[in-house]
């Protein structure tokens, strides 16, 4: 793992997409409230979203552990932390002040809860009373408090890295891990806080009283850490990405017929057997889903281009601002007498074309705005991973 690893950066540019077309269709969803809803919802959109839903998020906590790895081998913890709370805290305090306002904004435009100008409404934010009852929010951008907040719980376990000892006992590892059996076994955990966690504590974003969320997320993010140093553990995945794309096929289509097909099924509400039965199998679905990717990114991704170059700098700024553009524009766009498919489309366009002239033609121009945009603050050709956040 010590040369440049081109397909984990393909992998992140490409969740990172997936998150953003995952927002665009979210208002047809049904049975749904967003920040925006379309009157008409697809129950095509809604399986495709819900299947989407249960490893995009985990995929970019795995990818997130990996960069930790990358990041210490060439700084002490105390830059990297230092590192960290410039570029996880700056964007996060930005975002909430001159981002998520325009989402709260044109949520409350649609309910109806209020009608006036934008100018007239942004001061509620300073009042700092949490959403939904007043428009002080993080929204999307809890992803990005969840990580700092588990690098500062984690910081003595990365700290591990620097020692030698965890360098001798990686040849146990490496043996353990020459099997596929042993990274079916890293779905366990998962499973376990499915059944012991998700009833009491469902997803929520809140980070205080989010504990489902909390647990496998810290989780999934370790795990990147950890393997990462395991060079058996990749060359598994390559090796077995077959095997492990058929179970995770299988498991999806296990969890559609039962589940997501008809929609009012959806996950379990109470502790009974359809909970122990979800659990097991979506467990095991959303961690193959991870390894199978990061399988066939090995066998076909693993190069790099200008477009990677590119895009590598500039997705986390276009994560800062897709769910903005994708709320602000589809205010408009939802009112339009066409299709749902044409909407999507428009929604797409207008996001993608939006931001990259946000980006390219300001945020990466000035040293102010890449560091609210969580870039590095100098523009140089830099050849090492973004691995932010």
């Amino acid at each position: 793992m010590g040369k440049r690893l081109y397909y984990i950066d393909w992998l992140r540019v490409l969740a990172f997409l997936t998150l953003i077309l995952f927002h665009c269709a979210v208002p047809f969803v049904e049975n749904y409230t967003w920040e925006i809803n379309n009157k008409e919802t697809s129950p095509w959109i809604t399986r495709i979203i819900w299947w989407t839903h249960q490893w995009r998020l985990p995929l970019l906590f795995f990818i997130a552990g990996v960069g930790v790895r990358f990041s210490l081998k060439r700084r002490s913890i105390l830059t990297f932390f230092g590192e960290r709370t410039l570029r996880l805290l700056i964007p996060l305090a930005f975002a909430i002040f001159f981002v998520t306002p325009i989402q709260v904004y044109f949520e409350w435009m649609q309910n109806g809860r209020i009608n006036m100008n934008f100018l007239d409404f942004y001061p509620q934010v300073y009042n700092i009373i949490p959403y939904p009852e007043g428009a002080f929010t993080w929204s999307h951008m809890w992803f990005v408090a969840y990580l700092f907040v588990f690098t500062i719980l984690l910081l003595p376990f990365f700290s591990l890295a620097k020692i030698k000892w965890f360098s001798h006992n990686k040849s146990r590892l490496n043996i353990f891990f020459s099997w596929p059996i042993a990274h079916l076994l890293l779905s366990v955990p998962f499973i376990i806080y499915f059944y012991t966690l998700y009833i009491d504590w469902p997803e929520q974003g809140s980070l205080i009283d989010d504990w489902f969320v909390f647990t496998t997320s810290i989780t999934f993010y370790y795990f990147g850490f950890l393997f990462s140093a395991i060079d058996s553990f990749w060359k598994s995945c390559l090796k077995y990405r077959r095997f492990f794309m058929c179970i995770a096929l299988t498991m999806a289509t296990i969890l559609f017929i039962k589940y997501y097909w008809n929609w009012e099924l959806n996950k379990p509400k109470e502790e009974n057997l359809d909970l122990y039965v979800y659990g097991f199998f979506n467990g095991i679905h959303i961690w193959t889903v991870i390894l199978t990717s990061i399988g066939y990114a090995m066998k076909y991704l693993n190069c790099s281009n200008t477009y990677l170059s590119y895009l590598n700098k500039a997705i986390y700024p276009f994560y800062i601002l897709h769910q903005a553009v994708i709320v602000a524009s589809g205010y408009y766009v939802l009112q339009l007498s066409i299709s749902i498919g044409l909407k999507l489309l428009l929604l797409i366009m207008i996001c993608v074309i939006t931001i990259w002239a946000l980006y390219h033609f300001i945020i990466r121009k000035t040293a102010i705005s890449r560091l609210l945009f969580g870039m590095k603050w100098k523009n140089e050709n830099d050849t090492k991973p973004e691995v932010i956040p």
